[in-house]
């Protein structure tokens, strides 16, 4: 990997778990999957595209992408998760 390409690793990695969970959120509401799947491969081809011809730009604000970005990925977790529980609870 371009060694300037690591600073926005971290951001690569969580990114790539939170669209994990919003997936599993998509299953678990009954979304049709195929839907889901080109939805999902839109935004992936759109951010592809942004992060290549982006990365140059934003190299100097890397840290506060990061920030950002970790920020986003921490609330929509917490938010998924909070959504989760009633449903887990009605197993009991």
């Amino acid at each position: 990997m371009d060694a300037e390409l690591m600073h926005f690793l971290p951001l690569l990695v969580f990114g790539n778990i939170e669209n994990l969970i919003l997936a599993a959120q998509g299953v678990a509401a009954h979304v049709n999957p195929l839907g889901l799947a080109i939805l999902s491969f839109i935004a992936v081809t759109i951010w592809l595209l942004i992060g290549t011809f982006g990365t140059k730009v934003a190299m100097k604000y890397a840290r506060y992408i990061n920030f950002i970005g970790g920020l986003a990925i921490f609330i929509l977790g917490v938010q998924a998760m909070l959504e989760s529980i009633p449903g887990m609870l009605a197993f009991f």
